[in-house]
C-alpha cells in the first residue's frame, strides 16, 4: 500500500521526497519507501470562464449582467492537463489508501489541492501536512504529526468564498464598466481597484498643489545653531535677521530626556518587501520570488505570512540558530551571543505561520554561491533576526533649547547616543549595503546649556524654503498604505493581521497586474497612475474603490473561517452587492461612454522588416503591414513560450524596447536548470519567420 503526497510545486515534492528518503523519479511524480508524490504547478483547476456557462457571454453585452453562476464549474488548465491526469490516475490507483495534502500552509494551498481533489472525483481520505519550513528535520516532523484534513474544511470553504467572490466582481464590473466606456477593457478588482485609487489619489494631490514660499532666520552660535519659526513675508524676515546681527542670544529653556527604542520586529512578508524595495531597490514581486527560493532551497522559513512573532516551542531553539546565522554573515562578526527569546516569542500573535526567518542550514552555505537577489535577501532577514533578539535597547539623548534673541523665540534640537544597543547590528548590515538605517537622521550635538545663559551670535542668515507635495508612492510606501489602508473599516475584525488591502501573499501580485494592466507605471522606484489609470477611478463608484469593500469580505470570510457563518450567506451577500452595482449605477453612469474611450492608436514601434507601425492586440504586438498585398507577418506573440521559461511576460514597455534597439536588459530571469534568478540581456533575432526567436547576452565585466 502506498500514500500519495501531493505538493504545490515540483521543487517541494523534491525536498518532500528528499526527507523522506523517496528516490524513484517517474513522469510527473516521484515513488518509493511507501510513498507516491506528486505536484501541482499553481492552480491545476479553476473557476470557468463565463462562456462555458452560455456561449453568448463570449461578447460583452450589458444586457446580459449580472452574470451569477448556479451551479459552479471549474476547468482544468490547458497548460496544466496532462499533470492534473497524472495526479488523477495517481488517485484512483488501487494501492493508495491516503492522501497527503502537502500544498502551501494558507488559504490558497488549501484552496489548490480541495479543487483537484474533487475534480478529479477523489474521495479516499486524506490528511493535512502543516509546516512552516522545508528543512528535512521540519518535513519529517510534519510527517510524525499529520493533521485531520476535515480540521481544514472551513478555511476551504473561505478560500472558495473568496476565488468566487472575486470571480462575480471582476467578471460583472469590468464588463460593465468596460461597456459603458466604450474603449479599452477597464479591469475592475476588489483589491486593484482601491489600490489604484491610492495611487490615483496620491497623484492628484501632487499635481495639484500649490507651492508657498517661506523664510526663516538661521543664527549662528558658534557651538550651535538656532532657527526661527517660518514668515510668509521676506521682509519681515529680513527684518528680524538685522535685528539679531552682533546681539546675544538668551537661554529661555534648555530640556534634556533620555529615550529609549526597543528592537525592531521580525519580518512579515509585507514588511520584508517594504525593506527590500527602500535598500536594493527590488519589487515587490522580486523580494517575494527570492523568499520563495530561499525557502525552497530550505534557507529561510515560510514566505507567505502575515506574522512578525515566533511560537514559544521556537524559544529554546533561538540561541544556537542565531550564533550559528551570525557565523555565516561577515556582518554579524560582532554578535555577543546574547539573545532575549521574550521579545519575538508569542503565540496569540501567530495565525498560520511564524515570522520569516533563516533556517539553520543557512548557516552551512557558501552566500557567494547564491545569486545576488537571494543572498540580499537572506542577508537581510538574517540581520533583522540578529536586531531583533538584542537584548539591549537603543538609548539617547534627546535635547531641546528655546532662545529669545530680538523679542522672537529661536529653537535647536540635539541628540546624544549614549548607547547603541541593537543599532550597532543594524548598522553593521546597513555599512555591508552602503545604506543608512531607516529614519535615522543626522542632529547635532548641542552643548550643555542652561536656563538664562547668553549666547553671541556671530552670524544671523537668511534662508528661503517652499512647501513640499506629499511624495508620490514608491513600491515600499504602497505596500505600507495599502497594509493599512481603511484602518476605521477594519477596527471591528478580530484579525489584525489581515487588515488593509489585500495580504502579504497576494499584494505584490496586485501591484504587477496595474503595471502590465497599463493602470500603473514604474519610474525609477516611484509608482505612478497611467492617464488610463486616473480615467477608471473617475468613472467608478465610490463602493468599489475604497477600501471598506475588502474590510467587509475580509471580516465576513474570518467568520466563514470560523464557521461562524455559512459559505452561503456570505455568497447572497456578494450576489445582491454585484445586483444592486448593475441595476443602479448602470443607469446612472448610461451616456457618459466618451469618458473613457480611445481615440487612435499608439504604436509599440516599428517593424524591423518592413518599417510598418506595430500595433499592440489581444495576442500579439503585430506589424500594420499584415494586410498588404504581400503580407509581412511580423509578430511578437504575448504568450510566448521563451519569456514563460524565464517566468516573465512579454509586456508592451519590453516589445518597445525590442522594437526600437533589438535587445531589453531583464532582471529576475528564472532559470529551469538551476531553479535561480538572474539578470541578463535578451536579444531578438528575427530570421523571417512566424515566429521570432530570443537569445540571452550577458555582462561579464566585474
Amino acid at each position: 500500500m502506498a500514500v500519495l503526497v501531493l505538493a504545490e510545486k515540483p521543487s517541494v515534492a523534491q525536498a518532500i521526497a528528499s526527507a523522506l528518503e523517496v528516490k524513484g523519479k517517474k513522469d510527473g511524480y516521484i515513488e518509493g519507501n511507501g510513498y507516491i508524490i506528486s505536484w501541482c504547478v499553481g492552480h491545476l483547476v479553476g473557476l470557468a470562464n463565463a462562456d462555458c456557462y452560455d456561449a453568448r457571454y463570449s461578447r460583452w453585452d450589458r444586457g446580459d449582467l449580472p452574470i451569477l453562476p448556479a451551479p459552479w464549474k471549474f476547468t482544468v488548465s490547458p497548460g496544466t492537463k496532462k499533470q492534473f491526469g497524472i495526479i488523477k490516475t495517481l488517485m484512483g490507483r488501487e494501492d493508495v489508501e491516503e492522501l497527503v495534502e502537502a500544498t502551501d500552509a494558507g488559504r490558497e494551498g488549501e484552496l489548490i489541492f480541495r479543487l483537484v481533489y474533487q475534480e478529479a472525483g477523489c474521495r479516499k481520505p486524506f490528511k493535512r501536512l502543516w509546516i512552516s519550513s522545508m528543512e528535512d528535520s521540519a518535513i519529517r516532523a510534519g510527517f510524525e504529526n499529520l493533521l485531520p484534513g476535515k480540521k481544514y474544511d472551513t478555511l476551504y470553504e473561505a478560500a472558495l468564498c473568496r476565488a468566487k467572490a472575486d470571480w462575480l466582481v471582476g467578471i460583472n464590473a469590468t464588463r460593465l464598466f468596460t461597456t459603458l466606456y466604450r474603449g479599452k477593457t477597464l479591469n475592475v478588482g476588489r483589491v486593484m481597484t482601491p489600490t489604484l485609487a491610492l495611487l490615483a489619489d496620491r497623484e492628484q494631490a501632487v499635481t495639484g498643489f500649490k507651492k508657498e514660499k517661506f523664510y526663516t532666520v538661521d543664527l549662528d552660535c558658534g557651538g550651535f545653531c538656532l532657527s526661527s519659526g517660518r514668515f510668509k513675508s521676506r521682509t519681515d524676515a529680513e527684518k528680524l535677521r538685522r535685528m539679531c546681527v552682533g546681539k546675544t542670544a538668551a537661554v529661555k529653556s534648555a530640556e534634556r530626556q533620555e529615550k529609549t527604542e526597543k528592537p525592531p520586529k521580525l519580518y512579515d512578508l509585507t514588511t520584508l518587501q517594504r525593506e527590500a524595495n527602500r535598500i536594493y531597490g527590488y519589487t515587490a514581486q522580486q523580494t517575494l520570488d527570492y523568499i520563495q527560493l530561499l525557502y525552497e532551497k530550505k534557507l529561510a522559513t515560510y514566505p507567505r505570512t502575515d506574522s512578525r512573532y515566533l511560537t514559544e516551542d521556537m524559544a529554546g531553539h533561538l540561541p544556537a540558530l542565531c550564533r550559528s546565522v551570525a557565523a555565516a554573515f561577515p556582518f554579524a562578526s560582532g554578535f555577543d551571543g546574547a539573545v532575549e527569546a521574550a521579545q519575538v516569542v508569542c503565540n496569540a500573535k501567530v495565525s498560520d505561520h511564524h515570522a520569516i526567518i533563516p533556517t539553520k542550514e543557512a548557516a552551512g552555505i557558501n552566500l557567494e554561491e547564491l545569486p545576488t537577489g537571494e543572498r540580499s535577501i537572506l542577508s537581510l532577514v538574517a540581520a533583522r533576526l540578529l536586531c531583533a533578539v538584542c537584548p539591549e535597547k537603543y538609548i539617547y539623548a534627546q535635547t531641546e533649547v528655546t532662545c529669545i534673541c530680538a523679542g522672537a523665540e529661536f529653537t535647536a534640537k540635539g541628540h546624544t547616543e549614549l548607547a547603541a544597543g541593537w543599532k550597532g547590528m543594524e548598522r553593521a548590515f546597513q555599512a555591508a549595503v552602503k545604506s543608512r538605517p531607516e529614519g535615522e537622521k543626522t542632529q547635532a550635538h548641542l552643548p550643555e546649556l542652561h536656563e538664562g545663559q547668553p549666547a553671541m551670535v556671530k552670524e544671523a542668515a537668511l534662508h528661503e524654503g517652499a512647501t513640499s507635495p506629499p511624495p508620490r508612492y514608491t513600491e515600499d510606501s504602497l505596500l505600507s498604505a495599502m497594509e493599512n489602508a481603511g484602518a476605521e473599516d477594519f477596527a471591528q475584525i478580530e484579525d489584525a493581521e489581515r487588515k488593509g488591502l489585500g495580504t502579504p501573499a497576494t499584494r505584490a501580485g496586485v501591484i504587477e497586474k496595474l503595471v502590465k494592466g497599463g493602470f500603473a507605471e514604474r519610474k525609477k522606484k516611484l509608482l505612478i497612475p497611467t492617464a488610463r489609470g486616473m480615467e477608471l477611478i473617475k468613472v467608478l463608484p465610490e463602493g468599489i474603490k475604497s477600501a471598506g469593500l475588502t474590510a467587509e469580505w475580509e471580516a465576513a470570510l474570518k467568520e466563514v473561517e470560523r464557521g461562524e457563518r455559512s459559505p452561503e450567506d456570505f455568497m447572497e451577500g456578494i450576489a445582491g452587492m454585484v445586483r444592486g452595482l448593475v441595476e443602479s449605477y448602470g443607469d446612472t453612469a448610461a451616456g457618459t461612454g466618451s469618458v473613457l474611450s480611445v481615440s487612435g492608436r499608439e504604436a509599440a514601434g516599428k517593424c524591423p522588416r518592413c518599417g510598418k507601425p506595430v500595433y499592440e492586440g489581444k495576442k500579439s504586438f503585430y506589424c500594420s503591414g499584415y494586410k498588404d498585398a504581400i503580407p509581412c507577418g511580423f509578430a511578437l506573440w504575448k504568450e510566448n513560450p521563451y519569456f514563460k521559461s524565464k517566468r516573465k511576460e512579454l509586456t508592451r514597455k519590453i516589445a518597445a524596447a525590442l522594437l526600437k534597439d533589438g535587445k531589453v536588459k531583464m532582471t529576475g530571469l528564472y532559470s529551469e536548470k538551476k531553479g535561480i534568478l538572474y539578470d541578463a540581456t535578451i536579444v531578438m533575432e528575427d530570421t523571417g519567420g512566424k515566429y521570432v526567436n530570443f537569445r540571452l547576452e550577458f555582462d561579464h565585466k566585474k
